[in-house]
């Protein structure tokens, strides 16, 4: 049994059931992801929208593409016929855009809101104030073509695992309070993305649904695709 092989099953076993594993496979051979697919895994994580379209196009066609970086409203139309699910929205304007392309490919695109949860300024997201906004506006109302599924976030970069424990905790409070407000009768919203390779374990634990495993899986080191 290879590595990515044994990583992947490592992460998975320690997952309850309910959890989805997004493997992030951004900058990573096509290789490695097709190993990955082998072992069972279905769900790839990727933050640029180029490399996404590349490996979709190589790759088989029932894996599940998820676009976890910042994502410019340029790129949208690229991945809209096939992105199952987009991380990082954190602007009516983005969402929108989402929409039209969406629109366009004949499609529903699931997509998560991101929230600033972390002490970083480097970290893009909404607070809690801007998003009421966006799903207050009438702009958001007459939206046919994206559905709203559930929040993301990324916790501050720190050993700090009560300050970690803290930021998800934050998140999955967000979530609950848009659940009651927004979608108290929607089966849809119900995603929270949060947990990363170094913390994924502390945010199963403060109520994550989906977590983004990378290094754990593939290994640190750095590819060219």
């Amino acid at each position: 049994m290879s590595s990515v092989t044994e990583n992947l099953k490592h992460v998975a076993d320690s997952l309850p059931a309910g959890v989805t594993l997004v493997a992030v496979s951004k900058t990573k051979p096509v290789e490695m992801i097709e190993e990955a697919y082998r072992a069972g895994q279905r769900v790839f994580g990727e933050n640029k929208v180029q490399e996404m379209v590349e490996k979709h196009e190589r790759l088989p066609k029932d894996i599940e593409w998820h676009m976890i970086g910042h994502l410019q409203t340029n790129k949208v139309k690229y991945m809209a016929s096939f992105v199952s699910l987009v991380h990082g929205v954190e602007s009516l304007h983005l969402l929108e855009t989402i929409n039209k392309e969406a629109l366009k490919a004949g499609r529903v695109i699931p997509c998560l809101l991101q929230f600033h949860i972390a002490l970083e300024d480097t970290k893009f997201g909404l607070t809690l104030d801007e998003a009421r906004e966006i799903l207050d506006s009438e702009a958001y109302r007459q939206m046919r073509n994206v559905r709203v599924a559930g929040v993301m976030g990324m916790a501050t970069n720190t050993d700090d695992e009560a300050r970690i424990r803290r930021e998800f905790r934050h998140l999955k409070e967000i979530f609950d309070t848009l659940k009651r407000d927004y979608f108290p009768s929607s089966p849809d919203f119900k995603e929270v993305s949060m947990g990363m390779s170094g913390d994924y374990l502390i945010a199963v634990q403060e109520g994550s649904t989906m977590v983004r495993v990378g290094s754990s899986i593939f290994g640190a080191r750095q590819y060219n695709v």
